[in-house]
This record gives C-alpha cells, sequence and structure tokens, in this order.
C-alpha cells in the first residue's frame, strides 16, 4: 500500500510514523512545501506539553490530550529529548474570576489529570514567590519540551522504517484515477492508495483541492510574544496562566518558562494579514482576500470586536500588553522584557463565525483531511496519529 501525508509538522509526521508502524510493507511518503519539517506551528509554538486542564470531558480534544501527553512523555524518555515536569499554575486574579477556575478545576478533574491542588493566595506564592492572586489550581506534571526536536525525531523515524519526507514540494491539485488518489505539484506527480491531509495554516486550502467542502476556513491569527530579560527570569519558575476568558480557544497572556531556557510572555492573539504572517509587515493579498471574504471572519469580528480591538492596541502599545501579564506578576515592569518571535495559529472557523475548538477531521473516500487540528495539538500528536490511523485504515 502506498500512503500520501500531506505536511511535516508534528501532526503529519506522527501520522506518518504510525502508519508506518501498524503497516511495515507499506510506502509511507510526507510532502511539505518548507525546506524543514515543523516550520510553522510547531516550530512557533510555546513547548508547553499541557495536562489537559480546560478541555469538556468526553471530547475528543480532552482524550487525545491525556493520552498523548502519557505518549509523548514516554516518547522523549526513549530517545532522550528534553522535557521538564515544571508545572503551573492557573491564577484567578480577583474574586470575580473565581468560579472560572472552579470550572477548570471541575474539568481537569474530570479529565483524569493527576495531583491537581487548589491553593489560596499564600499558597500559590510558596510555588510561585512573585505571582499573585486570591486562589489558584496548580497543575505540578504540565510538562515542557522541545517540539521541533520531536519532530525532527519523528521524521528520523519515519525514514528508518523506510519511509520518504520529501520537502521543497508544494501541492497544486489532487485527483482520483482509477481509485487511486494522484498528488501534483509544478514538477511531479505521485499516486496512493491512502492519503491524509495534514496542512496545519492551509488545512481548508489543500483540503478544497481534495474535494472536500469549503468551511471551515482557516483564519490566521498571530500570537505575539515578549521575553523576559536573562536578570530577570527568576521572577517565573515555572508556568503562569490566567484564567481564559471562556469564550474564546486562546489562553490569555501568560508565562512560559522555555525548555531551551528563557522565559515568555505571551501571547496574545490578533488577526494576521498573511498565513504566515509573523510580523505586521507579513502581507499577503490572497490570504488577506480569502479571510475578509469567509462569511464566518465578518460574522466573528460582528460579534467580537471589542475583544479585537483590545488585542490590537495590546500589540501596538507595549504598556498594555504587559499590563494584562502584571496583573499576575505585579512587579513586572516594561524594562523586564523585550521582543520575541511570535507564531501563527490556524484557527478554523466555522460560516456563523464559530470559533472550531475541537478537533474536526473529514474522510472523502480514500483522502482523510484534518480540518482543525488547534492546540493542544503538539502535546496530543502521538494520539491524533492513532486516531487517524484508525479511520485511515478502516477507509
Amino acid at each position: 500500500m502506498r500512503i500520501g501525508v500531506i505536511g511535516a509538522g508534528i501532526v503529519g509526521l506522527a501520522v506518518a510514523r504510525e502508519l508506518g508502524r501498524r503497516l511495515p510493507d507499506a510506502r509511507i511518503t510526507v510532502l511539505d512545501k518548507e525546506y524543514e519539517v515543523g516550520a510553522h506551528q510547531t516550530g512557533h509554538n510555546s513547548g508547553v506539553v499541557h495536562a489537559g486542564l480546560y478541555y469538556t470531558p468526553g471530547s475528543l480534544k480532552a482524550r487525545l490530550c491525556r493520552r498523548g501527553v502519557g505518549l509523548l512523555r514516554e516518547y522523549c524518555q526513549e530517545k532522550g529529548l528534553k522535557y521538564d515536569e515544571c508545572g503551573k499554575l492557573v491564577i484567578a486574579a480577583t474574586d470575580a474570576e473565581v468560579p472560572g477556575l472552579d470550572e477548570i478545576e471541575r474539568k481537569a478533574t474530570e479529565n483524569g489529570v493527576p495531583d491537581l491542588r487548589r491553593l489560596d493566595g499564600a499558597a500559590l506564592r510558596e510555588i510561585e514567590p512573585h505571582a499573585d492572586g486570591v486562589a489558584a489550581l496548580h497543575s505540578p506534571h504540565t510538562a515542557i519540551t522541545d517540539f521541533p526536536a520531536v519532530a525532527r525525531s519523528f521524521a528520523d523515524d519515519v525514514t528508518a522504517a523506510g519511509g520518504r519526507v520529501r520537502l521543497g514540494v508544494e501541492i497544486s491539485r489532487i485527483g482520483r484515477r482509477g481509485g487511486l488518489v494522484r498528488v501534483g505539484s509544478r514538477t511531479e506527480v505521485f499516486e496512493f492508495d491512502r492519503l491524509v491531509v495534514c496542512a496545519g495554516l492551509y488545512a481548508d486550502r489543500v483540503g478544497r483541492l481534495a474535494g472536500d467542502e469549503p468551511g471551515p476556513a482557516i483564519v490566521p491569527f498571530r500570537g505575539e510574544y515578549y521575553r523576559l530579560r536573562p536578570d530577570r527570569e527568576d521572577l517565573v519558575r515555572g508556568l503562569i496562566y490566567p484564567v481564559p476568558d471562556p469564550r474564546y480557544p486562546f489562553l490569555g497572556v501568560h508565562f512560559t518558562r522555555r525548555i531551551n531556557g528563557g522565559v515568555d510572555v505571551g501571547p496574545n492573539a490578533v488577526t494576521a494579514l498573511a498565513r504566515e504572517g509573523y510580523r505586521w509587515t507579513d502581507v499577503r493579498p490572497r490570504d488577506l482576500w480569502e479571510t475578509i471574504t469567509w462569511p464566518g471572519s465578518r460574522r466573528l469580528a460582528a460579534q467580537h470586536w471589542r475583544a479585537g480591538v483590545r488585542e490590537m492596541y495590546g500589540s501596538l502599545i507595549k504598556s498594555a500588553f504587559v499590563a494584562q501579564a502584571r496583573r499576575y506578576v505585579p512587579s513586572l515592569t516594561n524594562a523586564d522584557v523585550e521582543p520575541a518571535p511570535a507564531g501563527v495559529r490556524a484557527q478554523a472557523v466555522d460560516a456563523d463565525g464559530s470559533l472550531v475548538d475541537d478537533f474536526r477531521i473529514n474522510r472523502l473516500g480514500p483522502v482523510t483531511i484534518v480540518r482543525n487540528a488547534p492546540s493542544p495539538a503538539a502535546t496530543s500528536s502521538m494520539a491524533i496519529a492513532e486516531h487517524i490511523s484508525d479511520r485511515v485504515l478502516d477507509a
């Protein structure tokens, strides 16, 4: 059997690896337009291995996260990859945020997140001396890792098993002929018995090439970061998060210790002007046109324009950005942070303006299309691979 995977991010590579494990005689080929694996969302995320605190119990997101974190931890141990259970505090800064913290605790408990502790203001400062709040939830097993290194290791596994990872191949057409799936670039045509699309920021566009429906569309949101100056990294020991707004699939500005050193502050969430729009100056007319003409984008803007203005203000005014983080670490000043690289989130938006929060996977005969793989996709990647492999082999 010949199986193709479009996308050499961590999810696509995990899928290719899992299919190769299940079908040792299959010929697995991964295709990606970039010249390195994990070039976009995998290479620009926070590095947090999520424990499963926020996700609706019983949802695919919750189940795959809890399964995935165990698989990932074991894999990193087996391969000698960095993995640090530095722990995470979710802090209610005011009494008004305590009901939200209660709801997170309820979900996390139902999801089976281990060793959770509810803390008052004094107890949370024993864990994070510079933090402040009226209450907190401590998840001691929330971890950090190097997801680009994990992705490279997955790619090595694929090739070691006889598969191929073909980089610099941009797909322009997908068709069917005689039961085969034909995938073409400008210079080559590949034929597969099964195809899996894990195209991330281009999931909707590649999905349409395969004949899938228009929605949900990908609306790119840039997440901007600052980084604590090296002499101020002692402000944070592990991970410090706010109680997020339940209306959005974003977790708010938080503090993230990185596995290779440093502490990031962020991200915010502003609409990017290109699917690879890591800066305000990154503008691609086609990407922007697709965003503004998608009906869901207009409805989303109409419903949440105040939040959009607030996020944009924080993007443009450093002091406004830092003020959000200062609610949880009061001694933080503008001088304590410096700019850090941004990431872009492939946010799926339905035509009615709803932000798609769970995994969404479509199947068109021999083609399986991952239309939405939101955070914690990196954490869940090995479990997602199991789930997708079940569907591919059932086709």
